[in-house]
């Protein structure tokens, strides 16, 4: 469909012309991107303009405006149309007139509309009141009617905008930074909105808004190609949804990636997270140079008094060889020669994060475009260079992105490309794979002091996720690409080792301590087995922690670290030679003692509920703050007896409970005191309002147990009540079996969405099996309940294969149906 034709569609048939010459051309399949938008506008344009005329035949000093984005001709399928009625004030009552023979076509058309009708001096007057609306009218493009009133317009404002750029620019960046805290960061978030996220289509508009001042400009470099990508994203999802909106839900991501033609939500995302990046960093660069320019108009009048009218001279501060400060920014030396020293970048970045400076733009960009590559292996400059910028805290973060954001990091580390931008499908994540590892070594900064080799600690943080671009197990993937990475850095073949270990094993402190029986020989020896030395052991336990405080609040708590540090210790002794064949019975607290003689004595369950808190985060400078709640324990002693856990976790559940964690063993009880006692010590917390009384608790589970309450009848009637809602459609349960983890049990493990009443159903579907359950380990990360069951058959021997096989089988069935 040519302009002509269009032109020509909305001449005959008015406003049902419009509409189908919209809907044709938002259906044609050749015409996307750029192009669409820009023909919607001009349809627009045509249209719009035919009821100016037919509604002004003899209306003088009028026009009708385009402001905001359909100002800059970049109209998505569901965009509003923000339009502005400009009028000299001599005709009132015939402007209004015209006003609705416009606005109500519009609005009979279902279009989104904002619109106002004002005088010049009116419209200047609403922008020195209003940022947003100055904002949307440095985009004012003539529609209809009098081009003169409508140039004169756009000359005044952009001339107020000029004039007041010293006050205004602090205004802007301020309303960005509100921004960005509510709405959180584009390049990071798996549901972004990609207009009012920070990286998003508003901070691409404020740059725009800067450069027309005139005072500062953004990094051209990539920046149009960013927002032409997250329009064209905009784009499919008004397709897509058909409705006006700019988030990005899970749920339409895969058909969004369809209609862009890509591979799948990933290649979406990445794409998205890539462009907001782009923006971010041109952000930051662009109000770092508002600033500087700010500061220097102030200053330079005394400076110049002083200096008797001379133009002063910027002082250079030396920070390391061929690196100085300058104006609040490293800057290279006027003696660097990039093309002659490799470890220019690293040093520049090292020096850079130690003083708490950022790059700045030019001399990252003319490393980029000269430095020499570095030699196989590294110099030993260029590996300490890179193990002090790792060490140097938060302001790494901001030096990297500088590095990275030119093409430096990928330059020295082409594995990277493979992590860089890619996200992470997992609630408990709540960076990007290459954001998360930075911020690991960030964390690891802090843990230097713990351990004898902390560049190997620094390096391993750097890495330990490096194979999640890889197909496959990313622990094992990225111990082939570590080992490749540190011999490339300069490292020797024991160090190279180490590290591929870390990265190897990364997970297993965590995973065990939090899934295993610490009493049990056979998971500290695994443990040892695989760390193989002490040395190796301290470093694993501090990037344990890095990496675990790197990813979210629901990867680390005080219980989780006292487990882990429970299992470095055990650990630590078959290291050094102590003999574990033997654990000793862990003595039973006075109020597990109490209780389990009260439940001896009565013959059913007792029980007591704590709360729990976790220490106040302690960020330094500052004062700490109030001790965080963790929820409440929930202490139980039960009469040995089958089906204990599904009838506790089913009476969790009726109660709208939720477990955080569960451990269940059984209890040995002081000499003279007869019977066998299960303890369960769980953290639970309200799903919402207040918990229930420890007495109804009690009363339910005795009953639960005689079987006088049908607990999954009552899960069964509250599902029912409640309509399904449509959300991401979660993976599917995975059941296995943990061969050799254990000589006196079978340990199942469960990895699964986690849900109101999954414990009752997985308790349930192992009693059924028949099986005896020796302890449990519940944990949940997140969405994810990851879970491990000991159980042994009906004497209490570990299971044999084939029905282990079968019963872990059954027992996935059973989750997945």
């Amino acid at each position: 469909m040519t302009s002509t034709d269009v032109h020509k569609d909305v001449e005959d048939s008015g406003p049902s012309g419009y509409a189908a010459a919209r809907l044709r051309l938002l259906q044609e399949g050749a015409r996307s991107g750029p192009p669409r938008r820009s023909a919607l506008s001009d349809l627009t344009d045509d249209w719009l303009s035919g009821l100016f005329t037919a509604g002004a035949e003899a209306l003088r000093g009028v026009s009708l405006i385009a402001v905001g984005g359909y100002g800059r001709g970049e109209l998505s399928p569901r965009s509003d149309l923000d339009l502005v009625l400009l009028h000299d004030g001599s005709d009132s009552r015939a402007v209004a007139a015209l006003a609705d023979r416009i606005w109500y076509p519009v609005w009979d058309l279902g279009l989104a509309l904002d619109h106002s009708v004002r005088t010049p001096a009116e419209a200047r007057k609403t922008a020195a009141e209003d940022l947003k609306v100055q904002l949307g009218l440095l985009d004012a493009r003539h529609i209809a009617g009098d081009l003169g009133l409508t140039a004169g317009l756009r000359t005044a404002v952009l001339a107020d905008w000029r004039n007041q750029a010293p006050k205004r620019l602090p205004e802007l960046q301020e309303l960005c930074a509100e921004r960005a805290e509510r709405q959180g960061e584009l390049q990071y978030l798996l549901e972004p909105d990609l207009k009012e996220a920070r990286g998003g289509l508003r901070d691409a508009t404020a740059l725009r808004a800067v450069a027309a001042s005139w005072l500062a400009d953004a990094p051209r470099e990539g920046l149009d190609d960013a927002r032409r990508r997250l329009l064209d994203v905009r784009d499919a999802l008004h397709l897509t949804t058909g409705r006006a909106t700019d988030r990005l839900a899970l749920q339409e991501q895969d058909q969004v990636a369809a209609e862009l033609g890509l591979l799948d939500a990933d290649t979406l995302l990445r794409q998205v997270y890539e462009a907001a990046r782009v923006i971010s960093y041109a952000s930051d660069v662009t109000w770092r140079e508002v600033g500087r320019v700010l500061r220097s108009r102030a200053v330079r009048p005394r400076l110049r008094a002083m200096l008797g009218g001379g133009k002063p001279v910027a002082e250079r501060s030396p920070l390391a060889e061929g690196v100085v400060e300058q104006d609040g920014e490293v800057v290279l030396a006027r003696a660097a020669r990039p093309d002659r020293d490799p470890v220019l970048p690293l040093r520049a970045a090292a020096a850079a994060a130690q003083a708490g400076l950022p790059l700045s733009l030019h001399a990252v960009r003319r490393m980029a475009a000269g430095v020499r590559p570095l030699p196989t292996p590294w110099p030993a400059e260029a590996r300490e260079q890179l193990v002090t910028l790792l060490g140097s805290g938060q302001p790494t973060i901001d030096v990297w992105e500088a590095l990275e954001a030119e093409g430096l990091i990928t330059q020295m580390l082409p594995d990277w490309e493979r992590v860089r931008c890619r996200p992470q499908r997992n609630a408990v994540h709540i960076w990007t794979v290459d954001r998360h590892l930075i911020e690991t070594a960030v964390r690891a900064s802090e843990f230097t002091r713990r351990v004898h080799r902390p560049d190997l600690l620094l390096v391993a943080a750097l890495l330990h996720d490096i194979g999640k671009g890889w197909p496959g197990d990313h622990s094992v993937a990225g111990e082939i690409i570590a080992k490749d990475v540190a011999a490339r850095i300069g490292f020797d073949r024991d160090d190279v080792a180490v590290l591929a270990a870390l990265v190897r094993h990364h997970l297993l402190l965590v995973d065990t301590a939090t899934r295993r029986d610490l009493e049990d020989p056979a998971t500290v020896r695994s443990v040892a087995d695989a760390v193989g030395s002490q040395g190796t052991l301290e470093l694993l336990h501090a990037l344990t922690e890095a990496d675990a405080l790197a990813t979210g609040p629901a990867a680390w708590s005080s219980w989780r670290g006292s487990l882990v540090a429970d299992l470095v210790k055990r650990v630590a002794a078959v290291l050094a030679g102590d003999d574990l064949d033997e654990p000793e019975a862990v003595a039973p607290t006075a109020e597990q003692e109490r209780l389990a003689i009260e439940a001896v004595a009565t013959g059913s369950p007792v029980l007591s509920l704590r709360a729990q808190t976790e220490p106040p985060t302690v960020v330094e400078g500052q004062p700490a703050g109030d001790p965080e709640p963790l929820g409440v324990e929930l202490l139980i002693a039960v009469p040995d007896q089958p089906r204990v856990l599904p009838a506790v976790a089913g009476v969790l559940a009726v109660h709208r409970l939720t477990v955080r964690t569960a451990e269940l063993r059984a209890l040995d009880l002081p000499d003279g005191v007869e019977g066998s006692v299960l303890l369960l010590n769980w953290r639970v917390a309200a799903q919402y309002g207040s918990l229930p009384q420890a007495a109804r608790l009690r009363a339910d589970l005795v009953r639960a147990l005689d079987g006088s309450l049908d607990v999954a009848g009552r899960l069964a009637e509250r599902d029912a009540a409640y309509p399904r809602r449509r959300g991401v459609v979660a993976p599917a349960a995975r059941v296995t079996v943990a061969s050799a983890a254990s000589r006196h049990a079978t340990v199942i493990e469960v990895r699964a969405q986690d849900a109101p009443g999954l414990l009752f159903r997985i308790g349930r579907a192992l009693e059924d099996a028949g099986v005896r359950m020796r302890s449990a380990h519940v944990s949940t990360l997140g969405a994810n309940a990851v879970d491990a069951f000991y159980v042994t058959d009906g004497k209490g021997a570990p299971l044999g294969a084939g029905e282990a096989a079968s019963v872990a089988r059954k027992l996935e069935e059973t989750l997945r149906g």
